[in-house]
């Protein structure tokens, strides 16, 4: 039987230097000054107005994620109902957690506290990859559970404690019930490790005991999409098609380095090479022929440019060893002009980061010059318009005569119209449907409501349902999020053509 501890292998030395705590400190908690006050900004985002009406509907699974965040945005709106500040809490320490990972994953690869605070900085700089921290997003947890199962695996690879493989797949078995990419990430780490060595990582018996944990606990969703025709890889069809509008496979890199910033980006491709041609981490190639092959995995297959970030901090914690290497040695520029450069390109990425942090108050926003510029800065122009939205929705809706109101139901054309409808006027409105996302999966509407008032859609698309199909209102906020909050006509719809058993699939959408 293997020992759960077995003797690193002499390539790889088991001493490692202190952490550099103070740096490392001071440049979480600005990192967490920057979170918090952008999680305070504006409102709510769609999507997290979506996880809270997902939360009020449990389930062992939805058509686009798994129930962790959804349960997540219960709790924390439990704990304080209303607050989004609150909601985004979770989203702020585990980003605030990745950051300190960082640094201790160039720790792990035998960085000094100079190297450990420049790992930590370009993390920290990385504007996808901090304020991505500032909402409640799948994305959001997916990424910083990535950085602590690559520091789990990469700590294996010094101590060879198989315990830490057992940590990192059940940190596995959480990260499956947020999204189904982290199967991608062991599959690459598999074949790297095969490629490059460890081999042995592949055949512990502890990582295989986890796996089989990992994929238990996913049984109860597993059965849930498998009743429902699979609609979280149906997704993946829909996300294929937004590679063309952004850029396609030829930008695809390109992309992914201009999302990681200013610093992270150079230290990140500085990391790459340092994987590949560094005697001190080639223990660890591994880790950075995976970065590679799930880059080209996601290009190839339509995936979206972000998917693999949660492999970035690995990256970046080599390359700030690199960086910090080649300072100290004999560079071929000299030292002081080598060290004013990556000073620069610190100052500058915290400028970057702080000219993207959201200072204007609400009222000096600007609003989308076109539905492209409001698809660039959705974070942004998706927090505006909701209460408007669902002001004008309660006010359609008791201008109603008495006995249409009595029997209305209201019908939302996107789950984020839904979402938002739920959680600001649930208690002032009839029951909601939409067909759009996870919503369509909450239940048809009832065939016998007497009027069915319609949040935005189109005419030919109702006239198809019902007899008589009139405009009643025009939602058009000064900032929100075009189809949503913006050029949104409200219909009063009657006289149902078709029963919603027959007609619902059809209307579903994702």
């Amino acid at each position: 039987m293997t020992d759960v501890v077995e003797r690193a292998p002499e390539t790889v030395s088991t001493r490692r230097p202190p952490l550099a705590v103070r740096p490392v400190a001071a440049i979480a908690v600005v990192a967490a000054a920057v979170l918090l006050f952008s999680a305070s900004r504006y409102g709510y985002f769609g999507d997290e107005l979506y996880f809270l009406a997902a939360g009020r509907r449990p389930a062992w699974g939805y058509a686009d994620q798994g129930p962790v965040v959804p349960m997540l945005a219960r709790l924390m709106d439990t704990l304080a109902p209303g607050s989004y500040l609150v909601l985004r809490l979770p989203a702020v320490a585990l980003t605030v957690a990745a950051i300190v990972l960082c640094a201790m994953l160039a720790r792990e690869f035998g960085g000094n506290a100079t190297a450990q605070a420049l790992a930590a900085a370009g993390y920290a700089t990385s504007p996808f990859l901090l304020l991505q921290g500032a909402l409640l997003t799948t994305n959001a947890v997916d990424t910083v559970l990535w950085v602590i199962i690559t520091w789990l695996v990469a700590r294996w690879v010094r101590t060879r404690n198989d315990l830490l493989l057992l940590a990192a797949a059940i940190v596995t078995a959480i990260d499956v019930q947020v999204k189904w990419l982290v199967p991608f990430l062991w599959i690459a780490l598999a074949v790297s490790a095969v490629l490059c060595g460890p081999r042995g990582l592949v055949l512990r018996p502890m990582l295989w005991a986890g796996a089989g944990v990992a994929v238990l606990l996913s049984v109860p969703e597993l059965l849930w999409q498998s009743r429902r025709g699979w609609p979280e890889i149906l997704m993946t069809q829909v996300i294929g098609g937004e590679q063309g509008i952004l850029g396609g496979r030829l930008l695809f890199v390109p992309m992914t380095l201009e999302l990681a910033g200013w610093l992270a980006g150079p230290l990140l491709v500085c990391g790459l090479v340092g994987f590949l041609l560094r005697k001190s981490l080639r223990p660890y190639r591994f880790l950075g022929v995976a970065w590679i092959v799930l880059e080209l995995v996601f290009m190839i297959t339509g995936g979206r440019i972000y998917y693999s970030a949660g492999l970035d901090a690995v990256a970046i914690a080599a390359g700030a060893i690199v960086v910090v290497t080649a300072i100290g040695g004999q560079p071929a520029v000299p030292r002081h002009l080598l060290t004013a450069g990556v000073l620069t390109v610190v100052g500058g990425a915290a400028f970057y980061v702080l000219r993207a942090t959201p200072w204007l108050p609400a009222e000096r926003v600007e609003p989308p010059r076109s539905n492209s510029e409001a698809a660039i800065a959705i974070s942004v122009y998706g927090k505006f318009g909701w209460p408007e939205l669902s002001d004008a929705v309660v006010d359609a809706y008791r201008r109603l005569p008495d006995a249409d109101r009595a029997h209305a139901v209201i019908i939302a054309d996107t789950y984020w119209q839904a979402s938002a409808l739920d959680e600001l006027a649930r208690d002032r409105l009839p029951p909601i449907y939409s067909p759009s996302r996870g919503w369509g999966y909450f239940g048809a509407p009832p065939d016998d409501a007497s009027v069915y008032l319609v949040v935005g859609s189109y005419e030919l698309v109702l006239q198809s349902q019902f007899g008589e199909v009139t405009p009643i209102g025009l939602v058009d906020t000064r900032l929100g999020f075009p189809g949503n909050t913006q050029q949104v006509t409200l219909w009063r719809c009657t006289g149902l053509l078709k029963s919603w058993a027959d007609v619902w699939p059809d209307w579903m959408h994702l």
